[in-house]
């Protein structure tokens, strides 16, 4: 999987844990045996984890990982504490790996500016991918 897949597998995941644990019983009925559907189509992508069409609230998510942490991660300003917060690699290496996944075009040699970079990119990508991401960090 991609870093970037990581990333938002990491963060929409830990939706769909919450959303488990909040509403265990708000399954999707099962098809009933006397009236068999047809099967549900396979070739789409599966919509982030929650209600269907819910977006999920990304500031929410890692904020309370931020909480939870013992170290202070500033996860809304650096792309290295964001990725620190969900157990990913934050390694030069594996930033210039999802530079590239995310077309970064500038100097990979200048960390400061690709990690800027780097972070609007994730939140734009994840506001795309069904996140609900505030503005200011997407600007």
């Amino acid at each position: 999987m991609s870093i970037f897949g990581n990333i938002m597998s990491a963060i929409f995941g830990r939706s769909s844990s919450a959303a488990a644990t909040a509403a265990p019983g708000a399954a999707a009925p099962a098809a009933s045996p006397a009236q068999p559907g047809p099967a549900p189509a396979q070739d789409t992508a599966p919509a982030p984890a929650g209600a269907p069409g819910a977006p999920v609230d990304v500031a929410a998510i890692m904020d309370g990982l931020a909480a939870q942490s013992s170290e202070r991660l500033d996860w809304r300003r650096s792309i290295v504490d964001l990725m620190k917060l969900i157990n990913l690699d934050s390694s030069l290496a594996a930033r210039k790996e999802l530079a590239g996944e995310l077309n970064y075009t500038g100097d990979m040699s200048d960390s400061a500016s690709m990690n800027i970079w780097l972070h609007k990119q994730v939140m734009i990508k994840l506001a795309e991918n069904g996140g609900r991401v505030p503005d200011e960090l997407r600007r």
